[in-house]
């Protein structure tokens, strides 16, 4: 059984009384909610960091040390195309580099998107976030329009590169980030340098093989039968919860599904909520989520040995911050302990992510960063 859950570790939202940590850690990182006005306590030259995603683009203007010095989020607006998109964000670092007296000081703009993409022609090839950006030469146009280089990598590489810049890998040389949302991105980083790919592919973490049977769950996102991506995003969490629950029919989860449930029905979160009141069904999902990952996780570092292994995205369980996420963590641990040998266990640290939503854009910018400063070396 789950450790009880005490007062202000975490709540479902059913319980009330205790005070309700969000099921994100990772969501709800804070970051600055708007420009600021002053540079007097930041360190030039700076550099934009921009994380383009389905609903929303986040823009931030970093300095050499990492620091924000101005954070503006705008509406992505997908069916308006990707020329408006350009001329929004163009708009927003104008606007912003005036405010901050800034615009003689930024060296370079970092971007990242979702996949798939062609990283050395600067093409959104077909992301599915994004069906009327496709083939869509973001990089060109965007340095057209503000004068700058522009740093193009995958959205999930940019997260990793903002935790190994400034986050949980700050004090490695090599990391694997892997993001838990909707489907599930992967970033590794060796010796300091991003996995890329020859074809733009590379670290696509969610894509690897767990699950070798003939009826192995299917990715729902592109991607084939028995990827991690089905069994450790969010989207598979909830496809396995109601697979099983017709086999559970005590199970909390029911409140979830049928004509009596709401509009948001049977999520991850919700048997996040389970688990919180100790449901048996929600606490073996989650602890069935951790195995896959575990597999995962063992596999990879079989691979590159990275010594760090870093969780982020928004299906965390609660995180570290929450008994249920705890449980999780250990969960992959556990697996992975078992499955590895005793040296590499040993050697190899697994946590949480700690810089939250805000890594995507700080990854851009750092990445930026160490752009401007190998052309300029050169």
């Amino acid at each position: 059984m789950a450790p009880p859950v005490g007062r202000n570790q975490c709540v479902s939202a059913q319980t009330g009384g205790a005070v309700w940590l969000p099921f994100s850690t990772y969501e709800t990182f804070a970051v600055p909610a708007t420009s600021s006005s002053s540079t007097s306590n930041h360190t030039p030259p700076y550099y934009w960091g921009i994380d383009i995603g389905g609903t929303s683009i986040k823009c931030g203007l970093v300095d050499h040390d990492g620091n924000t010095v101005a954070f503006e989020q705008v509406p992505t607006k997908e069916s308006a195309g990707p020329e408006a998109a350009v001329k929004r964000l163009t708009e927003v670092i104008n606007e912003t580099e005036t405010k901050t007296a800034t615009a003689g000081q930024v060296k370079r703009i970092g971007m990242g998107a979702p996949g798939p993409m062609d990283l050395p022609r600067g093409l959104l090839v077909a992301p599915p976030q994004l069906p009327s950006w496709w083939d869509f030469p973001i990089v060109q146009k965007l340095s057209e329009a503000t004068g700058r280089g522009v740093s193009f990598l995958n959205d999930a590489n940019a997260a990793a590169y903002g935790e190994f810049w400034l986050g949980s890998g700050a004090k490695q040389n090599s990391m694997i980030l892997l993001t838990l949302g909707t489907g599930v991105g992967g970033g590794i980083i060796i010796e300091n340098e991003l996995v890329n790919g020859v074809n733009s592919f590379g670290s696509e973490c969610g894509h690897i093989l767990v699950d070798t049977a003939d009826d192995a769950m299917l990715c729902e996102w592109g991607g084939g039968r028995g990827q991690l991506e089905a069994y450790a995003s969010a989207t598979g969490v909830s496809a396995i919860a109601r697979k099983k629950l017709a086999e559970t029919p005590d199970s909390l989860l029911h409140r979830y599904v049928g004509p009596e449930a709401d509009d948001e029905g049977l999520t991850s979160k919700r048997v996040h909520d389970a688990a919180v009141e100790d449901d048996a069904l929600a606490l073996a999902i989650i602890d069935e989520t951790a195995r896959w990952l575990g597999i995962a996780v063992t596999t990879l570092v079989h691979t590159v040995d990275p010594g760090n292994v870093v969780l982020g995205g928004a299906m965390d369980f609660g995180g570290a911050k929450c008994s249920v996420g705890k449980r999780f963590l250990d969960g992959i641990r556990t697996e992975f302990r078992q499955r590895t040998f005793d040296n590499v266990a040993a050697g190899t640290q697994i946590n949480f992510a700690t810089l939250g939503s805000a890594a995507g854009y700080l990854g851009a910018a750092g990445y930026a960063q160490k752009e401007a400063t190998q052309t300029d070396a050169s």
